[in-house]
């Protein structure tokens, strides 16, 4: 067994990625209106440019003619007319600003939104990640305790994951981006849904929520590190209780916290909206993602000879995992958008019209990724325990929750102006290239297998009952 060393090869790859992303990102921002002036030029260029800024945003329509005086210059009855068409002209050229800016700041939002969803994506599988990690612990469960130093690689990206995210949250309390409507007062004073919810959605209490849940996640990741680490070097069993008992209570601060991060930095973007199942359709999908970033890892690091400990049995029980929470995450997708659609409540069901509408191909498609194509696939037992099918798979799967993410920010930040340009692509290289680095990082730190838990030698020798 050799303790895995940090490539050159893995280091020139992430180095490119945020290279190459970064010049994306870059463009997306350069090519972003800087005014309502440059908005509706942007939408009058666009394909589907008629509807927002042809004829109906023309000139003539609020021209002079319909202000022309000639007619009624010097009639008596000429003043009240032309008070009437002029109030009018004014209502309707007020229309048409509110219209224009509100095209300007989705425009505007676009490069940010471009940033958020790899940033938010990457973090939360990590995030996934420790959430399983605290479940094996807690669980005591023996299979995947070769695994484990895998798992603490990929949950090291957890504090500077939420660090981008944070600063993106901090740009949007400034005001460069209008991601959050909530955050602005002048919404705020006219928007009465929002008024009631400011008890809760206000930025003091946001970013207070925020440090709380980070400081819980990163506190819980830190500590079990250490303690994992020390267990190398001492078989005494109470550090086995302590990685049992400190997993055991963050499990509980992690559904409250995971649920309150869900409503706070995705489903706030659209404040109107509201779901009791968004905590756990959020938890299911980071779940899903973090165990198939797992499998794709432990996979590629096998394959070139460093977890020769790791056999078939622990790929099919990742792939068990893949395939099972795969089928949740789609119950609880069909159980919100069934109730919702079914009670048509006009602030509820205003979610899934907007994403049926103007995402139909990604909204749809985005299922058959996360459930059709695993559900096929992943059912075979034999095809569990096939390294090229989990990867395959795994590739889809991390793309279809991708695309999960992309369907719940971009539609209430960006509307119908979406598109995947440089903006986004390069967003999720940045992103890749920084996770993949720090993830290999990390595991290049320590042994790659850990030593002095009590059952590690069940899981060297784990067996799935049915398999040769």
């Amino acid at each position: 067994m050799t303790d895995y060393k940090f490539s050159e090869q893995i280091k020139r790859l992430s180095i490119a990625l945020i290279i190459i992303g970064a010049i994306g990102i870059a463009f997306g921002f350069y090519s972003a209106p800087s005014n309502v002036d440059e908005a509706k030029a942007i939408v009058a260029s666009m394909s589907h440019g008629d509807s927002h800024g042809g004829d109906s945003h023309g000139g003539d329509s609020h021209g002079g003619d319909s202000h022309g005086g000639d007619s009624h210059g010097g009639d008596s009855h000429g003043g009240d007319s032309h008070g009437v068409k002029d109030h009018a002209d004014k209502s309707e050229v007020g229309h048409e600003y509110d219209h224009d800016k509100h095209v300007f700041n989705q425009l505007h939002n676009k490069p940010w939104a471009a940033i958020y969803v790899p940033a938010l994506f990457f973090m939360m599988i990590s995030l996934g990640v420790l959430a399983f990690y605290a479940i094996q612990r807690a669980s005591q469960a023996g299979w995947s305790i070769v695994l484990y130093r895998i798992m603490e690689g990929i949950t090291s990206y957890l504090l500077p994951g939420c660090i981008f995210v944070i600063i993106i949250l901090v740009f949007s309390a400034l005001k460069f981006n209008h991601l959050f409507i909530w955050m602005d007062p002048e919404v705020v004073a006219h928007d009465e849904i929002i008024r009631n919810k400011v008890g809760y959605l206000n930025t003091p209490f946001f970013f207070a929520r925020a440090i709380v849940y980070i400081t819980g996640w990163v506190l819980y990741r830190n500590i079990s590190r250490r303690l994992s680490l020390e267990q190398d070097n001492n078989n005494d069993i109470s550090i086995h209780k302590k990685l049992f008992r400190f997993s055991a209570g963050f499990l509980v601060f992690f559904l409250i916290s995971e649920s309150m991060m869900s409503w706070d930095w995705i489903m706030s973007i659209d404040p109107h909206w509201f779901s009791t199942l968004f905590g756990w359709y959020v938890f299911a999908g980071m779940f899903v993602s973090g165990i198939t970033t797992i499998a794709l890892i432990t996979i590629y690091l096998k394959s070139l000879n460093y977890l020769s400990f790791v056999n078939d049995s622990h790929i099919h029980d990742l792939a068990k995992f893949m395939f099972g929470v795969s089928v949740f995450w789609a119950y609880l997708w069909f159980s919100q958008f069934m109730l919702i659609w079914y009670s048509n409540i006009p602030e509820e069901v205003t979610y899934f019209i907007t994403r049926i509408e103007d995402y139909n191909f990604l909204f749809f498609g985005m299922v058959v990724l996360n459930l059709i194509f695993p559900l096929i696939v992943l059912m075979n037992s034999d095809f569990k325990k096939t390294n090229f099918i989990v990867i395959l798979t795994g590739i889809v799967i991390i793309i279809g929750h991708y695309l999960d993410v992309y369907n719940m920010i971009m539609p209430s930040a960006v509307g119908d102006m979406w598109s995947f340009g440089p903006g986004e692509i390069g967003g999720f290289l940045f992103f890749l290239g920084i996770f993949i680095y720090v993830v290999f990082k990390e595991i290049s730190k320590a042994p790659i297998l850990v030593k002095g838990d009590p059952f590690l030698e069940e899981s060297k020798t784990f067996q799935y009952y049915n398999l040769d």
